[in-house]
């Protein structure tokens, strides 16, 4: 949804209905007034020209729902209206409903920057929920700076940055990369691995991280390569897999091109019953265009899978099915997408302020105890502590949960011996 329809012209409720870009008025809308009352005065949480007024809070969201990465992106969106929505049937943040306005990346990271841009100068955006890939992040990020807006990213990344005007609730590689291989060479006793990604910051900043900790413990990478987003002829690569045999496959291929190369491998007589395969790429969302069949038997390192069995869980998974439909699945970004405004509204409120200097400050260790994946934590780096866990693929679209840390894994961007 376009901001072109946000006009101050238009009567209340249809600016509403038209900002949440659904059918239908949220609970939230129809909630009395007094749900927003006792709220501070404006003058006194936003002295910095945020559009905040007496009753509303402006954020933005910022994904791609068309191009490539559609098919991984628009979990995300669903998950961040959700929050929002729940978030505004609890009486919103600092007594004012959360209005949004909705922009599309379309896979292309100059456009990405353009809309941030957007959000941030022209809609005075006081948070903003966005981004999947590196290539986006690393984008908008000098536009954050420059105009000290507050970006919530969700996705599982390479690490090797840090932020005051980001907010990570995403794994960096410590927690995702050098977990997962430690897993599959104890758990696999794997030696050998084929690295394979897209093309860009993240699968091959990830991979030479990988390189290093498979080198370290004297493993062998018998091979290497990447591919453009939105690539679909994977056969020469599989011939080079089925001629070199490594014990795993580690992929970091991300959005459509997934489908494709499942499916090929598959047909190429690749048994992932038999072949170790690990990503770090492939959610329940990917897995609905691959198919179960043509992934059942690979692994996944991630921190959140829509089979975990807690009750936090169990309510996050009720209400997102309610509000977008019995058979949609939820993946690791987009629960942590649904983090997103849940962490904003809870420092918010123990900033006392929308203000971003204030929000970014307030932001070290604000907790969220009602994390779908399990209690969550803010660090002083702006990543968050979280349990590191491998899932198995089942030919019904969803991951068996097969190992988890103990404790929740310390973020480190920075791991000494990787950059």
């Amino acid at each position: 949804m376009s901001s072109d329809n946000h006009q101050n012209g238009l009567p209340s409720a249809l600016r509403r209905k038209l900002l949440m870009g659904m059918a239908a008025l949220p609970a939230a809308a129809l909630l009395p007034k007094a749900a927003f009352a006792q709220a501070p005065a404006t003058s006194a949480v936003n002295t910095t020209g945020l559009a905040v007024t007496d009753t509303t809070v402006r954020v933005g969201i910022l994904h791609s729902v068309t191009g490539t990465m559609a098919i991984s992106e628009t979990g995300s969106v669903q998950a961040e209206k959700l929050a929002i929505s729940q978030i505004n049937e609890m009486g919103g943040v600092l007594g004012r409903k959360i209005e949004f306005i909705q922009e599309d990346g379309a896979s292309d990271w100059p456009n990405f920057a353009e809309k941030a841009k957007k959000l941030l100068v022209n809609d005075k955006a006081a948070a903003v929920f966005g981004c999947w890939t590196s290539a986006s992040r690393k984008a908008v990020l000098p536009v954050f700076e420059q105009y000290n807006g507050m970006l919530y990213y969700p996705t599982f990344y390479e690490g090797l940055e840090q932020s005051k005007n980001v907010i990570y609730t995403g794994q960096e590689a410590t927690q995702q990369i050098l977990s997962g291989i430690d897993w599959v060479v104890k758990e696999k006793k794997a030696k050998s691995f084929y690295l394979l990604g897209s093309d860009y910051i993240w699968p091959r900043t990830s991979n030479k991280i990988a390189r290093k900790h498979i080198e370290k413990n004297s493993l062998k990478v018998v091979g290497e390569e990447y591919f453009p987003l939105g690539h679909t002829q994977f056969n020469s690569v599989i011939n080079k897999i089925k001629l070199t045999k490594p014990d795993v496959i580690y992929a970091i291929i991300v959005g459509g091109s997934n489908v494709a190369f499942y499916k090929q491998m598959k047909a190429a007589g690749i048994d992932l019953s038999k072949q170790t395969l690990v990503t770090i790429s492939v959610t329940e969302d990917e897995i609905l265009g691959i198919g179960g069949e043509n992934i059942a038997g690979a692994y996944a390192c991630m921190k959140y899978f829509q089979s975990l069995d807690n009750p936090n869980n169990k309510d996050f998974v009720a209400a997102f099915k309610k509000m977008w439909g019995e058979n949609i699945v939820i993946g690791d970004v987009t629960q942590a997408a649904y983090l997103g405004p849940w962490l904003w509204k809870l420092t918010v409120e123990k900033a006392g302020s929308f203000d971003i200097d204030k929000v970014a400050a307030a932001s070290p260790g604000i907790e969220f105890g009602k994390a779908p994946e399990g209690y969550v934590r803010i660090h002083e780096n702006h990543h968050l502590w979280s349990k590191t866990r491998v899932g198995k693929a089942k030919l019904d679209g969803q991951y068996e949960v097969i190992y988890e840390t103990a404790d929740l894994m310390e973020p480190d961007p920075f791991p000494k011996g990787y950059q």
